[in-house]
């Protein structure tokens, strides 16, 4: 039973829920820890499932959930599956549901009119309902200086639509200092107040919309479970295929396609095991490395990415031309191209449609030879890959293009070997 004290009682209440949502980057997990006064939530790691911790502050039982966040600049028809999914289960992880949910907004970033419009677009998926029970949390208070939170408010204009929106409750936290007490203190007495303001009753997503997610969650793990068995059977029958007396091969070539910012170059290191690749430098050139891993010979050619958002047409002629040269940079030609895939991006339709046009540029043959590598793995959490790619409509039509042939790299993990075993048996079918 929810335990509620009214404004004028003196007792306070003895047990928060609460939901942090925001954008990724927003200071969500730093915002759970200084709530919750130790380093209960992990700065460094991003899952793609609800984190959920608790502990006793000023005598209270606080549970504290973080919702996984989207990119900033996407709206929600372009976040991933599986975020819009944790949305909605993450209110359901703290029963009967939060007292409160706290929108977090980073102070020191501009926020542009599309920036609170796809902000809106995401609480909204839970429902027009949770406004009522939603506190606008600002972090990086000390970016601040002597202006008040008031006066950035007011100098704003789409900041105070979203806190108007939000019944004008806010609160700004600092976490870089999180030994000053007071402004959890008052982030409590405000919290108190808003769940005065909604006679004690907790935020409760809508039963047929929760019922639905968990259904359309339990159909995608059950293809996934499919997906690894099809694919164990196909890595098996490879394998079959082998000479018994054959010997591991002594030298791979391999050429690195992929959009900019897809971890190309992290991928180059985590195959040689070594920093080949420059992370914070650029060319318009393709880029070729070479070393030796596990005994063997191992060339790495990484190709110029071309954007994401734009098509073929649209990306530069020297792109397109480099694209075509990786492949004659490791004669006699390259054992498999790996197509570079970041699993913190959201890949729309159109994304896996430039993706093809700029791999076909190599030919339609190119697919038999061509392997999806998914860079950022350590992002995923409990959650597999097979999972990741069921909860992606657009994607499972570009892994079955690449004969259902990926990988997935925790780029984090250095210490990598089993990729080199399904090149091994991809090759021994196409060479």
């Amino acid at each position: 039973m929810d335990i509620f004290f009214s404004a004028g009682n003196s007792s306070p209440r003895s047990e928060f829920r609460v939901v942090l949502l925001g954008y990724r980057r927003s200071g969500k997990s730093s915002s759970g820890n200084t709530i919750l006064g130790r380093e209960k939530f992990d700065l460094k790691r991003r899952t793609a499932q609800c984190v959920k911790r608790q502990g006793e502050v000023a005598g209270r039982q606080v549970t504290v959930v973080e919702a996984p966040g989207w990119w900033k600049n996407e709206n929600l028809k372009k976040s991933c599956e599986l975020t819009k999914q944790e949305i909605v289960l993450s209110v359901s992880l703290c029963p009967p549901g939060p007292n409160i949910l706290l929108l977090i907004v980073k102070i020191a970033e501009a926020s542009t009119q599309d920036y609170i419009r796809n902000i809106q677009e995401h609480l909204d998926f839970l429902s027009d309902r949770v406004w009522s029970h939603t506190m606008v949390l600002f972090t990086h208070g000390d970016w601040l200086g002597d202006t008040t939170i008031e006066q950035y408010i007011e100098s704003e204009e789409h900041i105070r639509y979203l806190v108007e929106k939000c019944g004008n409750r806010y609160h700004v936290l600092n976490n870089e200092d999180k030994s000053d007490i007071t402004q959890i203190t008052e982030l409590m007495e405000k919290m108190e107040e808003i769940i005065a303001g909604n006679r004690g009753r907790h935020y409760e997503v809508d039963r047929k919309r929760l019922e639905e997610v968990k259904e359309k969650r339990e159909k995608e793990e059950e293809r996934a479970t499919e997906r690894l068995m099809k694919v164990e059977k196909q890595r098996q029958h490879l394998q079959s295929l082998k000479p018994g007396n054959s010997s591991p091969r002594s030298e791979f070539r391999i050429v690195l396609l992929g959009y900019r910012g897809s971890g190309k170059s992290s991928s180059g290191n985590t195959i040689l095991g070594r920093e080949e690749f420059d992370l914070k430098r650029r060319t318009a050139q393709c880029v070729k490395r070479q070393g030796e891993v596990a005994g063997r010979q191992v060339t790495v050619v990484e190709a110029p990415g071309w954007w994401k958002d734009i098509s073929l047409k649209d990306t530069p002629e020297l792109t397109k031309q480099e694209i075509v040269l990786s492949v004659s940079l490791c004669p006699s030609g390259p054992h498999a191209v790996l197509l570079v895939i970041d699993i913190d991006d959201s890949l729309t339709i159109e994304k896996i449609i430039n993706i093809q046009e700029h791999l076909e540029l190599l030919g339609g043959v190119v697919w038999s030879h061509t392997m999806v590598l998914f860079a950022g793995g350590d992002c995923l959490g409990d959650t597999t890959i097979e999972q990741y790619i069921e909860s992606e409509e657009a994607l499972q039509s570009l892994v079955e293009k690449c004969g259902n042939r990926y990988h997935v790299f925790n780029n984090q993990n250095k210490d990598d070997k089993q990729l080199l075993e399904k090149i091994e048996e991809m090759v021994a079918v196409t060479h």
